[in-house]
């Protein structure tokens, strides 16, 4: 062919940088595909987007339907974020049969299947490796990659966010707000956090990945999820103590006919690879059959990685419609993903260690009493530290537990805070450390 045309729209940070490199780097393309690879037309509602692009303004539309009615662009890089417009547009251009490059996975989260089967309906392709974690490769290493394997546990640190905040909590003992309100004047939380700080932005990216580790369609209503908000630096220092850091994990397991899908700050050894990524950088940490343990790790946004990212996407499809190739690799990895439903394994019955810190009066039996219920639950006791008096006569006591079971534990927290010994509510974590693993159940 004599060339391939593609559109981008949405001319924000990352827009911006896609189109920059798809002019820059043209004849790098070029030599690569062996055919040009041209940037078409952009559709961006701002002006003041359009101008500080630096692009000639000929290449701009206010109207993303411009682009779904040329017939001479191929691929279509839907870059505006949100989901219901997103949606309608990645549809549309599906349905006139020009191929899509996406990185919003709150899209694909919430609409992946719909929009999967209708690429597969129009023969075209969806491709998505800046959905998650930026910059690293991670989509396209378990698309391909990592095909061998049956993938046994998914760790990741999804959100740049809210690793920044645990970070700086971390290493200077800064109350959640400051770091958070550090965060935002760093420009890596938005001015409303929800979505990072509460988890739903991992548990996205999480319901993604699954899809691909699994082969199964995109669940993410099975995801788990619960965030940061309000953690407390001294749950950060005993967990030093214990020789433990604290991260927002996203978490699966593939537990023979179910699944594990949670997101929750999480308790991690500190010589855990995990461990070591701190600011805002992503990682995950993947446990295959054949390959063992890997860690894949780097930029999870910004304009420059995230726009590597979409790059990646749009070469390989220009590659495969340079061959005459369409569909070479299914979406999530094979057809078979598109219709097979694996169950997850609700949160009650997860089986992990815990966390727990106790606001307790100073006065004798109290460790005795909370014991004799965790005890009543099954619930045993790997190691404790009791400290001092803390304000008006109360004291943390804080425990590591060996494996037990979620439903247990909710059991035996709320008879605990019953107790006229103790000031409601505990502060429960989970953990995630290889070493304290009994068989698991």
């Amino acid at each position: 062919m004599a060339a391939i045309h593609v559109g981008v729209i949405g001319c924000g940070t990352v827009g911006q940088g896609v189109a920059r490199l798809l002019v820059e780097r043209a004849e790098a393309f070029r030599r690569r595909l062996g055919v040009p690879l041209v940037l078409g037309r952009v559709a961006e509602v701002e002006a003041a987007r359009a101008a500080a692009s630096g692009l000639a303004p000929s290449l701009f539309t206010p109207r993303a339907q411009d682009l779904l009615d040329d017939p001479d662009l191929d691929i279509v890089v839907e870059l505006i974020g949100g989901t219901e417009t997103a949606r309608e547009l990645v549809l549309a251009a599906l349905a006139r049969g020009k191929h899509v490059v996406t990185a919003n996975k709150a899209l694909l989260a919430l609409h992946g299947n719909e929009i999967f089967e209708a690429a597969a309906q129009a023969g075209v392709e969806v491709a998505f490796e800046a959905s998650v974690c930026g910059g690293i490769p991670i989509i396209l290493a378990l698309r391909q990659g990592l095909a061998a394997n049956r993938l046994q546990e998914l760790l990741g640190i999804l959100n740049g966010t809210t690793n920044y905040i645990l970070s700086r909590m971390a290493e200077d003992n800064l109350p959640y707000d400051t770091a958070l309100a550090e965060a935002q004047a760093q420009g890596y939380a938005e001015a409303d956090p929800s979505l990072d700080v509460d988890g739903v932005d991992a548990a996205h990216k999480l319901a993604i990945l699954m899809a691909l580790a699994y082969e199964t369609r995109i669940d993410f209503e099975a995801v788990s999820v619960s965030g940061i908000r309000g953690l407390d630096p001294l749950d950060l220092q005993f967990a030093r103590e214990f020789g433990y850091a604290v991260k927002l994990l996203a978490i699966s397991r593939n537990d023979g006919d179910r699944l594990e899908a949670r997101v929750h700050p999480t308790l991690i050894p500190r010589d855990h690879l995990l461990a070591g990524v701190s600011g805002a950088m992503n990682a995950v940490h993947l446990i295959g059959d054949a390959v063992g343990p890997l860690l894949l790790s780097g930029a999870g946004a910004g304009q420059l990685p995230t726009a590597s990212a979409v790059l990646s996407d749009i070469l390989d499809v220009a590659r495969n419609l340079s061959l005459g190739i369409r569909r070479r690799l299914p979406p999530l990895g094979s057809e078979a993903a598109l219709t097979r439903r694996r169950p997850v394994k609700p949160l009650a019955e997860v089986v992990t260690n815990y966390y727990f810190r106790f606001a307790a009066l100073d006065r004798p039996g109290v460790l005795s009493q909370i014991s004799g219920v965790l005890a009543k639950y099954q619930i045993s006791i790997a190691a404790v530290i009791q400290k001092g008096r803390e304000v008006k006569g109360a004291v943390p006591i804080v425990m590591i537990t060996h494996e037990a079971r979620e439903a247990d534990v909710q059991q035996a927290l709320a008879e605990i805070d019953r107790l006229p010994v103790v000031s409601p509510p505990t502060v429960m974590y989970r953990i995630e450390d290889p070493h304290l693993h009994s068989a698991r159940i």
